[in-house]
């Protein structure tokens, strides 16, 4: 395997499973306002653009809108919610660890580019004992910008000591697939996440429905 490439990774839904602790804080919010809680089968497509998003997009289930100034409210409640529950369902996903030892072993650097904010990607990772396998973890709040604006995976891949050239985005949505094609590099779709629309639609690069798949199909695109 070529030592030298980036593997960039999404991280709710792609590297985690983060669904269940996500919807535990929008359900805080929702029943505080009175609006019936949402199952994870049907917030899982709400998922990927981040809480605020999330949170309006919980409302809208509901038959409310939220307005700005609620929303900064709303926001915080999230926040404080989730930053005491961040781990209390969420898993690495079935043969993720094998994969980045993987590609760790192959000399692939790695690293995480992710719409949640970076205090709390980074803790996440941290206590599911993951924080230290990247070079660099960026969140939504990390740069100026986020996902799908190609400077944040681009400033991702500079900070990881790569090269946009020699990279690729890992994720599992529609924003990250398009993050890849605004960066011009591939993109590498898992099909275990929580896209809101099919994901061999987007017609990725490379898609996987396991984590035993990653290393070939990153094999395949670096050579």
């Amino acid at each position: 395997m070529t030592p030298d490439w980036t593997a960039v990774f999404d991280l709710d839904g792609t590297l985690v499973d983060t669904i269940g602790d996500l919807v535990a804080a929008l359900n805080h919010v929702l029943a505080a306002q009175d609006c019936p809680a949402l199952s994870e089968d049907k917030a899982r497509t709400m998922v990927g653009h981040g809480a605020r998003a999330l949170i309006i997009r919980g409302f809208a289930a509901a038959g409310r809108q939220v307005s700005d100034n609620d929303l900064v409210r709303l926001h915080g409640d999230f926040l404080s919610y989730y930053r005491d529950n961040l781990t209390r369902l969420s898993r690495p996903l079935p043969g993720l660890v094998e994969a980045l030892d993987q590609l760790a072993a192959s000399k692939w650097r790695l690293a995480v580019c992710t719409n949640k904010q970076e205090f709390y990607a980074r803790k996440l990772l941290e206590e599911l004992g993951l924080a230290q396998r990247f070079r660099v973890i960026v969140g939504s709040d990390t740069f100026s910008v986020q996902k799908p604006h190609p400077d944040v995976y681009l400033s991702t891949v500079s900070a990881a000591g790569g090269l946009r050239g020699r990279s690729v985005m890992i994720g599992d949505s529609k924003t990250d697939h398009d993050t890849a094609r605004a960066a011009g590099v591939p993109s590498v779709l898992v099909t275990f996440g929580y896209c809101d629309v099919a994901v061999e639609s987007l017609q990725p690069d490379a898609l996987i429905s396991s984590w035993p798949q990653l290393l070939p199909a990153l094999a395949r695109l670096a050579s």
